[in-house]
């Protein structure tokens, strides 16, 4: 877990905020005298839920170096650092996409990429990463994380983190004029404090409910980009066994803002439906399922 929690948590932040300035503010064009302007409304719920995933995925890469602490080391001449920038750049020269940064941060075994764009990417692996696995290993990792780039998960998941958002703003302005109007009797052509307090509670609990859907697509697409790496290396087992290691290690959690394009993850019970990753022995067995590239 990684990428995605910083990415969601960035996301909800930011809706909060343009939600209670636009209150604040009388910025509520879609209601009137008459009552709620249904057009005007799925505007204003498109451009706040779409502009709160793009600052998000906009903002993901300096977020993640902020709460990482990770050090660029592309330009390092430091032995193990420029092998891991040479395997960086090997695998993106073969996935097709710009040179990532790099990057290293201290932690227990993880890795993660994030980025806006396919050509100006992060890469960043941790230090307890580099001391548990094999160069192998450590490869299989990477290439799961270029992968990533490479099929522009974050591009997709902030679309589909939009879309979401479109559909909590719209619910949420909905039930605090159904509260505002029907519940407790505003007769006023602006909306009560009963609309305002009922929108923030609900783009609350909406959140919360729209970060599971985000979560789960962010599972399907670990698949992928597990495959992505065996592809890359020519070989599933590397990836095989780099998972098994993690499942064998306690990988740690990264920043909880960061927790979607890691490559490990334990989700259990409740949790799990928040989990950016689906369990690892899902993962080794969907491997299995794959012809062997010799």
């Amino acid at each position: 877990m990684k990428r995605i929690v910083l990415f969601l948590l960035t996301n909800l932040a930011v809706m909060l905020v343009l939600g209670i300035a636009s209150s604040v503010l009388g910025i509520n064009r879609y209601l009137d005298a008459q009552g709620l302007n249904i057009g005007m409304l799925l505007v204003f719920s498109l451009f706040m839920g779409f502009s709160g995933a793009i600052v998000s995925l906009l903002m993901s890469k300096p977020m993640a170096k902020w709460s990482t602490g990770a050090q660029v080391i592309n330009d390092s001449n430091d032995p193990m650092h420029r092998w891991i920038v040479g395997t960086v750049a090997r695998f993106a020269q073969k996935a097709g996409i710009g040179m990532p940064e790099v990057a290293i941060y201290d932690g227990e075994p993880n890795a993660f990429a994030t980025g806006a764009f396919r050509d100006a990417s992060l890469v960043a692996v941790s230090t307890g990463l580099l001391q548990s696995m094999t160069r192998e290993e450590v490869e299989a990792v990477i290439g799961h994380e270029v992968a990533h780039v490479a099929n522009g998960d974050m591009v997709t998941l902030t679309l589909i983190q939009g879309v979401v958002n479109t559909f909590v703003v719209f619910i949420s302005r909905i039930v605090g004029y159904v509260v505002d109007r029907l519940i407790l009797k505003n007769e006023k052509d602006a909306p009560g404090i009963g609309y305002i307090a009922t929108t923030i509670v609900m783009d609350l609990v909406l959140g919360v409910l729209a970060s599971m859907i985000v979560a789960w697509f962010s599972r399907q697409r670990e698949f992928r980009a597990d495959a992505g790496a065996a592809s890359l290396m020519g070989d599933r087992r590397p990836m095989m066994h780099a998972l098994a290691r993690l499942g064998g290690l306690d990988p740690g959690e990264m920043p909880r803002s960061l927790a979607a394009m890691g490559i490990s993850g334990r989700p259990s019970g409740f949790m799990a439906l928040f989990s950016s990753h689906p369990p690892i022995e899902e993962r080794i067995a969907a491997l299995q399922q794959m012809k062997a590239r010799r």
